[in-house]
Parts: C-alpha cells; structure tokens; sequence
C-alpha cells in the first residue's frame, strides 16, 4: 500500500472523551492545519509499548519484558488507522511521552496518509 508521510502534530477531539488520558480511544475528529477530518470509520488499532532510545537502558531484562507488554509511565504509542468523511484514509498516534514537567500529558500526532 501506498502512503504519504506527514509526521504533523494534530489536535484531536471526542463526542465521550476517554476515561484515561493516557490510554485514550479513537478520536471522533482530528484538526490538521485547521481542517476539521470526521472520522467514520476506525479501521486498525495497535499499541507500541517498545522503549526508544535511553529510555530503553534503563531497566532490568525482567522488567523491560513486561514494560514492552503493558506500558509504562510515560511510555508507548497508540495507533489508528481511520477513514474519515471524504473518503481519505490516515495513519495517526498518541505518544506518551511527557514533552517537559509543564506538558505532561502526551502528544497526538498525523503519522501518514495511505493512497
């Protein structure tokens, strides 16, 4: 399949937000450069709890193992596939990861667009 990578932060929004921040579900819209995309469809949904870069040293093997199953603090990417209203279909994800001590709370990301 085709694709074209985008890489943009985006904002997304929920007609019933998620209970968990952390853990969030499908967004019902995802604004990109000011462009309101309905969602109507999730079409995949995946977790990606791998720990990159010096974030991936600093564990015991025993520890790391059951990180990379269930998460941890800070850690890990959730991913969706979504086709919204006009027809397009894209790659986004929620990364766990706290920016600084300020924004604590992660980052929604536009990954690709599938052709």
């Amino acid at each position: 399949m085709k694709s074209r990578f985008i890489g943009d932060p985006i904002t997304v929004e929920w007609d019933n937000p998620p209970l968990l921040e952390k853990k969030p579900t499908c967004p019902d819209r995802i604004i990109w450069h000011g462009e309101i995309l309905q969602v109507v469809q999730k079409m995949a949904e995946w977790r990606d709890y791998q720990r990159r870069g010096r974030m991936g040293m600093n564990m015991r093997p025993a520890n790391l193992h059951r990180a990379q199953q269930r998460g941890s603090w800070g850690v890990g990417r959730f991913y969706f596939r979504v086709l919204v209203a006009d027809g397009r279909t894209f790659e986004l994800y929620y990364d766990r990861a706290a920016q600084d001590s300020d924004r604590r709370k992660g980052s929604w990301h536009l990954k690709q667009e599938l052709l």
